[in-house]
This record gives C-alpha cells, structure tokens and sequence, in this order.
C-alpha cells in the first residue's frame, strides 16, 4: 500500500493532528468530497489519493484539476461507468479550490459565478440560467415538490435577495436571531434553484464564503458531513401545503445554522423531516396520497401499517434487505454484495420489489427509476422496522 492511500484512509485526521494550513486544506476537501452525496456522487480514489498529495504540498489544486481532466481523456475510452465519477471528482476539485480562496463579492453574479467554476467542462449550461420552470418529486416530501422560482424571474429574484440581505442591519441583534435571519436568507436564496443542475452545491460555497466574509468562521465539516441534512432541510423550508396543513418549516435549517454559526451540537437527523413523521412516540405517520410512485403502498387510507403488524409479516428477505440498507442510501449492486446475491433478477423479484411494495424502501429518484445515479433508502416504515430490530 503506497503512502497516499494510507494517508487518504485516514482523512479525518489531518484535521485533528496536522499543521494549520494542512488542516485548512484538508477541511476543505473534506467538504468539497462530502457536498457531492447531496445528488448521489461518490468520488474516486484517484481524487482521494491526488486530495492528499495536494494536503501534503507535493501538487497544487491546480495540479489536481489538470491531472484529474487527463486521467478521465484516457479513461472515458475504456470505462462506461465513469461519469458519475468524474462530475464527483472534477467538481469536488473546483468547490476545494473555491473554499481556499479568500476572494469573494456578495452578488447575483457571484453566485452565477461559483456555478460556472464549479461545473465549467462537466455541464453545457454551467453559469447559466435555466430556461424553463422545473419540479422535483422529494424523499423527504413523500413525492411531492417545492415550488421553485419562475425561469423568467430568476435573475430579478436572485438581485432583490442578495441586495435585500446585503442592506440589512445585523448590529445589536441577539446571535439567535442572526442565525434566524441568515437561514431565512438561504432559504430564500435556494429556492430560486437557478440552475439545471448543482444548486445545492452553489448554495453551499456561496453561503461558506459569505459567512467567511461577515466574520464567522465557520467550520466546513458540517456540509461534509451533513450535505443530505442541509438539502432536505431547505427542502422543508420552502414547503407548503395548506390542503394537508402543512406550512413551511425552518426548524431544522436553523438547527444546522445554529451548528455551523455557535458551534452547538444540535441532533441532525433526516428521518425527522420526512413529513409525517412523529417526533413524539417515534411511529411514522407518513401522507401517501398524493406520493407519485407507481408501486402500490401497503395501505389504501394513507395510513401506514403499524410497526408490530408489520415486522411480524415481513419476509426473511426483506428484513435482511432493511438491515443491509440501514440508515444510508444503497445501489442495487451494493444491496446485492450486502445480502450476498447474485442473480439480480431474483434479487428485485424476492427482495426489492415487495420491500417497495410493503412501503419499507422507496427509490432516492422516484420520478426517474432508470436515474443513472439511483439509489433506495428505507422509507418512514422501514426506519421504523429497522429500529425494532437494532
């Protein structure tokens, strides 16, 4: 084993034990790594080994950068599988290169900026605007959508926000109500979603940098390690409902700015986002009328069968399959190696198929099943069922 993949292994410790501009450097690829799970990206060793020769002064991050675009030339020819892998290791180059510059103006073009740095040669459209309205079917909204700005007013929105934000006045404010008033402002910011692809990334370097910039020193490991967390919580930030008494709910986003901004240790957790869940007896109570998944639920009223019932019907199959996903999220082929299968067509016929069908797992991308990058997690009942047998 070469000396870099020992170091990769252990990442972590560089911010525990090195010199201070190994820590910094180190911090910041830490995030640059973590924010690629908020779209399901996984980066490869290649960047992870190339990571730490940048830590240890050996290349610089524009050396990274470089030999990542040669490495992918020559192995786009002979690898099928590698696109996921390079927009999660060119990417996680460019937001590591981003969090350690000290340069930042807190505008509407910055923001379109910091798009088109990180994703230049892996998106068309990087730095541009969208054209068209969108919707996106969410986990943690049990299919249904946020309602995102309008094409057409993006720019103007994205201008008023930013300037809006810029003219208030933060002095003599109690810090609770700063950290209130800055998620307010993300949550704003980000459902303008301006782009095709990557807004969540932006959001979060653009809000890094800015917090930098107003004077908190802000600890990155947070995005890297709750970059799912921080997703779903603008997510129900920006959420209403008014036919299912749902308004939106900045709790959980003030809870991660609340850890980010006073160094506090606030639970983040995603089961509790999920609408309907209980916080209170810890049963899902989860609304599926309107979830757009073509699999059937287990319930026609839209109340979930209850925890007992259910782990007494389960098959053996599907209860090795709610331990093997666990509290991640899991490919079919990871699934597979957990559970110790092969044959991919028993294993959707006898595990996956009637664990979707028992309401236990849903797919991360329901509204595209064939999404290169899909992935199933347990649903509100499937944690449940999870928790009852750990």
């Amino acid at each position: 084993m070469d000396k870099y993949k020992q170091l990769y292994i252990d990442f972590e410790a560089y911010e525990r034990v090195a010199e201070p501009h190994k820590r910094e450097k180190a911090s910041a690829w830490r995030t640059a790594i973590g924010l690629q799970d908020v779209d399901g990206l996984e980066v490869s060793d290649y960047l992870k080994k190339a990571a730490v020769r940048h830590i240890e002064g050996d290349i610089t991050i524009d050396d990274v950068r470089e030999q990542l675009k040669s490495y992918y030339v020559s192995k786009e020819a002979h690898d099928r599988g590698s696109a996921g892998k390079e927009e999660a290791d060119r990417v996680a180059a460019n937001i590591a290169k981003l969090l350690g510059e000290k340069s930042f103006s807190f505008t509407a073009l910055e923001f379109l900026n910091i798009h088109r740095h990180l994703f230049e040669g892996i998106f068309k459209h990087a730095g541009e605007i969208r054209p068209y309205d969108i919707s996106k079917k969410e986990w943690v909204l049990n299919g249904d959508t946020v309602l995102y700005g309008r094409a057409a007013d993006i720019m103007m929105a994205l201008r008023y926000d930013i300037q809006q934000e810029k003219d208030f006045n933060y002095k003599g404010l109690p810090l609770d109500d700063v950290v209130r008033h800055v998620a307010d402002f993300v949550a704003l910011l980000w459902q303008n979603h301006p782009f095709r692809e990557g807004n969540t990334r932006t959001t979060a370097v653009f809000v890094i940098k800015y917090l930098r910039s107003i004077g908190f020193k802000v600890d990155n490991d947070l995005f890297a390690n709750n970059s799912w967390y921080f997703r779903n919580a603008l997510v129900r930030a920006n959420y209403r409902n008014v036919s299912k008494g749902i308004e939106p709910d900045k709790s959980f986003l003030i809870k991660f700015f609340r850890n980010l901004m006073l160094d506090e240790h606030n639970e983040l957790r995603n089961r509790y986002m999920l609408i309907g869940y209980s916080e209170v007896d810890e049963t899902p109570t989860c609304l599926y009328e309107d979830t757009p998944i073509s699999t059937p639920t287990s319930t026609t009223e839209g109340t979930p069968t209850s925890t007992g019932d259910l782990s007494a019907s389960v098959s053996d199959s599907v209860r090795r399959l709610v331990t093997a996903i666990g509290k991640d999220e899991k490919s079919v082929r990871e699934m597979m190696a957990i559970v110790g299968l092969k044959d991919r067509k028993n294993f959707i016929e006898y595990s996956l198929a009637p664990a979707i069908r028992e309401d236990l797992v849903q797919m991360k991308f329901p509204g595209t099943p064939r999404h290169p990058r899909q992935r199933y997690l347990l649903t509100a009942n499937g944690l449940a069922l999870y928790d009852k047998m750990h």
